[in-house]
């Protein structure tokens, strides 16, 4: 193979939009680095920073009692019956995510700025900017939980600016600057209008050489050698007269972060390299391309949407920007970074897709911090959960929402025309990735276990209407966010729901052997898929309900991706099914997730070409900004992370699938792609994977943690493959 690819990317201009910010975060806060050398930005984010709308004090609906007259008009053949299942409410969005403030730092020069670049480095996450006379690093420690800049500039003026696209303009803001024996300190307290929740956002000011002078709100600094800031946000949610936090604390605590010895950046930044290196370095991805357009600025090279080269830097930094977002909470619709308080879909958690997509790659990735961030979040808000079952479906267990705010896990997000609160398929779609990692280290986390018993109970009490042939019948049923083309909204055995009750209830019975018969009974008494008339699996399994193709969602797939239920090697006729059902997918209006989750599906279903079309959808569809993180719809319209965070799963589904007993090498690979090399990949049975491959053979080198024997499939078809822990396994497969 050729020198690796560039773990990074660059630009020579400055960036005049937030959008185009390098990105930096360790799932806590998050820091977006734009301008230019006499107006520098750093837009500071935290994952806890919601804005008050109502949402907070939202309750799920209580329609329990109503739910048997539902069942039976559902049943009798009312097809509009469930758009009068609600308590009247008007749609309710969670509250939304917003940014915190801007550390501005201005200066005063004459003309434009000689020799200026900017770059990212996504092995250490540090974000760099300058020029011949100025330069500015950033970077948000995982170790310290704090944003960290150095600037390099003679004279500054430096000021916290809460004034960001769309912040209301009646947010409640004050100002505070102090010098302290650990330098000056810059404070911005806000209060959310009409509530008494507020946000403080400190950040010190530690100079070397030269002159500080307070200039509230800000500090002007002459004759310096460098200044390193320290910045970090407070959430508060107590009572409203509580008086803002010591001042000088703040200073003491940021300041016992500046090491007294050797260089204070050089320190912070060796503390948290440690932690993200590592976490980094775990899986790369070399597609042997063309050193020249390696090195090419990222906004130049997505002008090539063919080259290999932007996959290798499109993968990098989607696992880059995958872990900085994951850490206190995983990503959310924009990953941990906006610059604007109208975010689109409030920036919140969406779970009936675009979390799972944008979390795939995390177990075969080697990103479990991705994954605990996930769990953290579920596991927080399960007896939330409890109350969604209770409220809406009278049921015990668990039933998760379809957008979460990241506080609470409670079910008020719904509409006639999204009647999201229908939809029970959520609590295993979102513990399926616990479970693909605990299959992945051999260990079952006793949380994904609890949480299995819980949807598993919920199920119970839920499935008890069953169809002239006695199979269990899901009533209400919801298929996001899709309809029939023939009735309303809510219906009767969505594909999904049906894959979903019948995965929670058997992986459920996994995890608790003492519970295991009764469950296993309960799933296999639900009904087998429908193939429709156009020889498609059905989005409704359920006869006289007509699908609606045209449609960005695939969630009447989800047996095919991220199951294993539908395949073409167990389920060969369900699995021509899926496919035509694929072919016939519309892809509506062009959303980033729907091409992936295309993609996902494709390469299942083992078609690469297929992969490469809805590949190319998106890096032939203007999605992604200079930054490298994307846009939800083509054109760079709307700022959204479910492309820049999908995508490496994309890649390693096409070249490497594993499950419990099954190895699948190069099940997709497009003919653009005819060599490589794919490091570090885990597999759901315990192994790590070096995959190698050219025009001519392929080598795969397996390094098992556990004794077991597989299925291995490749183009020539299946053989046993029997590995022993702790004994590497290289195998060599011909043209594939």
């Amino acid at each position: 193979m050729s020198a690796g690819p560039v773990h990074g990317t660059w630009e020579p201009r400055p960036a005049a939009r937030w959008e185009d910010a390098f990105l930096s975060g360790n799932g806590r806060h998050g820091a977006m680095a734009f301008g230019d050398p006499n107006d520098e930005r750093v837009i500071v984010t935290h994952h806890t920073l919601v804005r008050p709308n109502g949402a907070e004090h939202a309750r799920p609906p209580e329609l329990a009692a109503e739910l048997p007259a539902l069942q039976d008009r559902l049943l009798a053949g009312e097809r509009s019956a469930a758009e009068t299942f609600t308590d009247g409410r008007a749609l309710q969005w969670v509250q939304p995510f917003h940014p915190a403030f801007q550390v501005r730092l201005r200066r005063t020069t004459e003309g434009e700025p000689r020799a200026y670049r900017r770059c990212v480095e996504f092995t250490t996450g540090v974000t760099t900017a300058e020029c011949a006379d100025w330069s500015s690093r950033v970077f948000v420690s995982r170790a310290d939980d704090v944003i960290v800049q150095q600037v390099t500039a003679t004279d500054l003026d430096i000021s916290l600016d809460h004034r960001l696209p769309g912040a209301p303009h009646d947010l409640a803001v004050g100002h505070g600057a102090v010098l302290t024996p650990e330098g000056a300190l810059l404070t911005l307290r806000a209060r959310y209008p009409g509530s008494d929740r507020a946000y403080t956002g400190v950040t010190l000011v530690a100079v070397t050489g030269g002159r500080t002078t307070l200039t509230p709100p800000g500090l002007r600094i002459t004759g310096a050698e460098s200044v390193l800031l320290l910045t970090r946000v407070l959430r508060h949610t107590d009572a409203p007269d509580t008086p803002d936090p010591d001042a000088l604390a703040h200073a003491r605590a940021l300041g016992d972060l500046i090491p007294d010895d050797g260089d204070p950046y050089a320190r912070l930044l060796d503390r948290h390299t440690e932690r993200h290196r590592t976490a980094y370095e775990r899986v790369t991805l070399d597609l042997g391309a063309d050193l020249a357009e390696r090195a090419l600025p990222g906004a130049e090279l997505l002008t090539r949407p063919d080259s290999p080269a932007l996959l290798e830097r499109l993968f990098a930094a989607g696992r880059y920007h995958l872990l900085s977002a994951s850490g206190l909470l995983p990503p959310r619709l924009v990953g941990l970074w906006t610059g604007d308080w109208d975010t689109a879909w409030a920036g919140a958690f969406t779970n009936d897709a675009n979390l799972n997509l944008q979390t795939s790659s995390a177990a075969a990735a080697a990103l479990p911090e991705v994954t605990e961030a996930h769990a953290t979040l579920i596991d927080r808000q399960l007896d939330d959960w409890a109350d969604n079952a209770r409220a809406i479906f009278g049921a015990r267990g668990v039933v998760a929402p379809p957008h979460s705010d990241g506080e609470t896990g409670l079910t008020y997000h719904f509409s006639r025309e999204f009647p999201l609160h229908l939809w029970t398929a959520g609590a295993d779609w979102l513990l399926k990735p616990l479970v693909d990692h605990d299959e992945t280290r051999g260990e079952r986390d006793p949380r994904t276990a609890h949480a299995l018993a819980r949807t598993a109970l919920f199920y119970e009490d839920f499935l008890t209407r069953t169809d002239a042939d006695g199979h269990l019948v899901v009533v209400p049923s919801y298929s996001p966010e899709n309809r029939p083309a023939n009735a309303s909204w809510g219906a009767i055995n969505a594909a999904m729901d049906l894959s979903a009750a019948r995965h929670a209830l058997h992986t459920a019975a996994d995890y608790h052997p003492e519970r295991a018969d009764g469950w296993r009974a309960l799933a296999d008494r639900l009904p087998p898929h429908r193939i429709n008339a156009d020889g498609a699996l059905a989005e409704w399994a359920w006869p006289g309900l007509d699908d609606t193709y045209d449609h960005r969602h695939l969630s009447h797939l989800y047996g095919v991706w991220p199951l294993d239920e539908i395949n073409p090697y167990d389920t060969p006729d369900l699995a021509a099914a899926a496919y035509r059902a694929l072919e016939l997918r519309g892809a509506e209006n062009d959303s980033a997730h729907g091409h992936l989750h295309h993609a996902l599906i494709a390469a299942r279903l083992r078609d690469g070409e297929r992969v490469a079309h809805a590949l190319g959808q998106v890096l032939k569809g203007d999605f992604f900004h200079a930054s490298l993180m994307s846009a939800h719809y083509p054109n760079r319209d709307v700022y959204n992370a479910d492309a820049a965070h999908t995508l490496p799963a994309v890649l390693v589904e096409m070249l490497v699938q594993s499950t419990p007993d099954r190895l699948v090498l190069l099940p997709a690979l497009p003919p653009a792609y005819p060599k490589g090399e794919l490091l570090g990949i885990r597999t759901r049975f315990g192994a790590e994977i070096d995959l190698t491959w050219n025009q001519h053979e392929a080598t795969a080198v397996i390094r098992p943690n556990r004794t077991h024997r597989v299925e291995l499939r490749t183009s020539s078809g299946a053989e046993p493959l029997h590995l022993v822990a702790g004994e590497d396994h290289v195998l060599t497969l011909g043209a594939w």
